[in-house]
């Protein structure tokens, strides 16, 4: 069996290198290429990467383009410390905060398009990026401090870092599952 889904691995493989999709595609390289940084310099990510970013999250796509999602950028490194202690000066986050009730729609998952779409950006500008989904109870009982709009609630941070260069944290990452494990085909 195991071979069979190898086999069928390399004959997709080999269908798009006919029809001109190979892996020199700047998306795919950064897709493959990504984890979540833990180790991040003090060189801080400046305004343009940013707003990069934040466009990118614009952009992604959301159930009958209600885009149901705000954006909080938050620099401050005392006021990002009560949401993660281990934050590194020059870091920011992005909180990405969903609708509150919207029958029929799916504002968290939608949220969670928009905050895969910054995070595939900031790797895209070469900067790391971490997925936060816990310490939005912080920052749902603060709501005010961290200037979350009324009628929104946190779903997503985003933290976002030049990356430490020092260590070696791809190596050091917990591998991913084989495509076996995760992967089913039905015929």
């Amino acid at each position: 069996m195991k071979m069979r889904n190898v086999l069928f691995v390399l004959a997709l493989f080999a269908v798009a290198e006919l029809f001109g999709q190979n892996n020199d595609n700047c998306v795919i390289n950064s897709i493959l290429s990504s984890y979540s940084e833990r180790a991040y310099s003090t060189e801080p990510v400046t305004d343009q990467q940013i707003d990069l970013i934040l466009q990118c999250g614009i952009k992604a796509p959301s159930a009958r383009n209600l885009q149901p999602w705000k954006f909080t950028v938050i620099k401050d490194e005392t006021l990002i410390k009560e949401v993660i202690n281990n934050i590194v000066p020059g870091n920011i986050i992005i909180v990405i905060s969903g609708v509150e009730s919207e029958n029929g729609t799916t504002p968290d998952f939608d949220c969670g398009l928009a905050t895969e779409s910054m995070f595939v950006a900031a790797h895209g500008l070469g900067l790391g990026a971490r997925i936060y989904g816990g310490p939005t109870g912080t920052i749902n009982s603060n709501r005010e401090r961290f200037q979350i709009p009324a009628g929104y609630k946190p779903v997503m941070i985003l933290r976002i870092g030049n990356v430490d260069m020092s260590i070696d944290a791809v190596s050091a990452a917990t591998p991913r599952k084989t495509p076996e494990e995760v992967i089913n085909f039905y015929r």
